[in-house]
């Protein structure tokens, strides 16, 4: 890429793909090209709630979308930043061409696509933390809803501390009852013991 000058072009796979680097002011696909500061100041903000938000990050697939718009969006923000003509004012280059299709970068893309990924996940209800709306229970299709769960481990609780007590109840009776047994059969042993000495 850096041997290519506009406006030279390099064809490929038949004219499907076209190398061609131009200079763009504005958001992806030469979109606002009079914007460049405010679209920089939007990739910050962008940059910094993606990492706000990682820290309650728990799905992979919002993983792989805030991966997506944070590389995009770094991506567009550096060239923004070091590029001319000036700091926050500086134009990204795009070089990736598709028939009937403007000319992007890699960054570009990335951001469609994380986009569009987003879209699809909000969509479906699932939300950052892996759990879908009114669900409240990480897993694909057919997991039980959060209120059924939780019913489920409440019964088992139940059965267990029930069988606990139950346990604990025969082990007292089966003590008393052996406490209860030897002091009769002392008392018998005593009685028999006093009749032989009146014999």
């Amino acid at each position: 890429m850096a041997a290519l000058r506009p406006p030279d072009k390099v064809r490929l796979l038949d004219g499907l793909l076209t190398l061609q680097v131009l200079r763009n002011s504005g958001a992806a696909f030469s979109i606002g090209t009079s914007m460049t500061i405010v679209f920089t100041l939007i990739a910050v903000g962008v940059i910094f709630f993606i990492l706000r938000t990682s820290r309650r990050l728990r799905s992979l697939p919002w993983a792989v979308t805030l991966g997506l718009l944070l590389g995009g969006a770094t991506g567009n923000l550096t060239d923004r930043l070091l590029r001319s003509p000036g700091l926050f004012r500086g134009d990204v280059v795009d070089w990736i061409q598709l028939p009937h299709w403007p000319v992007f970068n890699v960054a570009d893309s990335a951001i469609v696509c994380g986009g569009v990924l987003a879209v699809l996940l909000a969509a479906r209800g699932i939300r950052l933390d892996g759990t879908r709306d009114g669900n409240g229970v990480s897993g694909g299709p057919g997991a039980l809803p959060a209120r059924q769960v939780a019913d489920g481990q409440a019964h088992e609780q139940g059965r267990t501390h029930d069988g606990q007590a139950h346990e604990q109840g025969s082990t007292h009776d089966g003590q008393a009852r052996e406490q209860g047994s030897a002091p009769r059969g002392q008392a018998q042993e005593r009685g028999s013991a006093a009749g032989d000495s009146r014999a």
